[in-house]
């Protein structure tokens, strides 16, 4: 009996329905939800789906940009309320004191905390030698003295205890190792004492072993500056640097980073060279044929790009910050870094957001970067 009083009743709930239609065929009949209301007691609440970010949460997990001054100002710390940003780095003209670099790092990420931002990534040089942001803190050794050991076991504790006392203030990224392979003693880098060595095999035993002990400590490692600077002989900071050798004599600069991508490294720095071999127009910061094709496709690299700093480059080669920072962000590079004033890089972030608005951004490679930025960020 029970039975057929329900099949009656869910008759007349159809033919209700059919009727309404009929009245208005326009209008699409919504049925009541079976589930019942949330907050009923017993009744568990319907999980909410997850929101999509918008275009300005895309676009400021990007930038990595520079700050005045040893204290956050009210603009950087309201812009990282917002979401506008998703990394700084500090840079010498910012740390004093052990005790202000960590109440610095304090308040910078407590912003982020607080409007329920992802963490940000904060980072510095601190390659050892002639680059190193904080003069009080590993690495002991230089680059070119850690190669002269030739010992893989003194690349590791050297990025031991770089990455300790790094997180100890706060910081989660080193721009290092760095990974080029100087072609000869005209190398810039040589001449700047950051190589390891002039062997690539001995290049790529030591820097991987120098980003696998910051790993060991929660500092992300960025091997730098992708696909090697070996042949560039003027620095790619202040000057335009065309690169024309062979993919063959190349070769040689890319061990690195396969002995690197095989354990998983999280960061790859893309350089601010161009390469005739790869691409003879856009620098590796902005080629998709470098970022893309050759790092991640035939390389098999899964983790977050970042551009060298975009703000010297952009000068030498008479354009501005935020031309660089366009072109890369639509070459699918995932991080934009940049070392030019606070306004300067404000300014960056409204041109890509208007960019991405126009439709003159494609939205797929900044959500797959987004996405990379994301997982990063929750592996710290």
């Amino acid at each position: 009996m029970k039975l057929l009083i329900a099949i009656a009743l869910a008759a007349s709930i159809v033919a209700g329905c059919t009727s309404a239609a009929g009245a208005n065929p326009g209008v699409p009949i919504v049925l009541p939800s079976a589930d019942p209301a949330p907050g009923q007691p017993g009744v568990a609440a319907r999980p909410a789906l997850p929101s999509r970010p918008t275009l300005a949460r895309l676009i400021g997990q990007k930038l990595v940009v520079r700050m005045d001054g040893t204290t956050a100002s009210a603009s950087l710390l309201g812009r990282i309320r917002r979401g506008e940003i998703g990394g700084v780095i500090l840079l010498g003209a910012n740390i004093t004191t052990r005790t202000a670099l960590i109440a610095l790092t304090k308040t910078l990420q407590a912003a982020a905390k607080a409007a329920g931002r992802p963490p940000l990534l904060i980072g510095v040089d601190q390659e050892g030698g002639s680059i190193k942001r904080i003069s009080w803190a590993p690495p002991t050794l230089s680059p070119p003295q850690i190669g002269a050991l030739k010992l893989s076991s003194v690349a590791l504790a050297q990025g031991t205890s770089t990455g300790a006392a790094l997180r100890a203030l706060g910081i989660n990224v080193d721009f290092a190792p760095v990974a080029d392979v100087p072609a000869s003693a005209a190398s810039f880098i040589a001449k700047q004492g950051r190589a390891f060595s002039t062997s690539s095999t001995r290049t790529a035993t030591l820097a991987d072993a120098f980003a696998l002990g910051l790993r060991s400590e929660g500092v992300l490692p960025v091997m730098k500056h992708f696909p090697g600077l070996g042949f560039a002989t003027k620095d790619t900071d202040s000057s335009v640097v065309d690169i024309l050798q062979s993919r063959a004599l190349l070769a040689a600069g890319l061990r690195p980073y396969k002995t690197a991508i095989a354990h998983d490294i999280p960061m790859i720095m893309l350089s601010n060279a161009t390469y005739a071999a790869y691409d003879g127009v856009n620098a590796a910061g902005w080629s998709s044929a470098i970022g893309t094709t050759l790092l991640r496709h035939d390389l098999g690299f899964a983790g977050v790009t970042i551009t060298d700093s975009l703000d010297g480059t952009a000068h030498s080669r008479g354009l501005s910050t935020r031309v660089l920072a366009v072109r890369a962000a639509a070459a699918g590079t995932d991080m934009i870094l940049m070392t030019g004033s606070e306004a300067t890089t404000a300014s960056v972030f409204t041109t890509l957001l208007d960019d991405a608005e126009d439709g003159a951004l494609p939205i797929a490679p900044l959500q797959a970067s987004y996405d990379r930025i994301l997982a990063l960020k929750a592996s710290l």
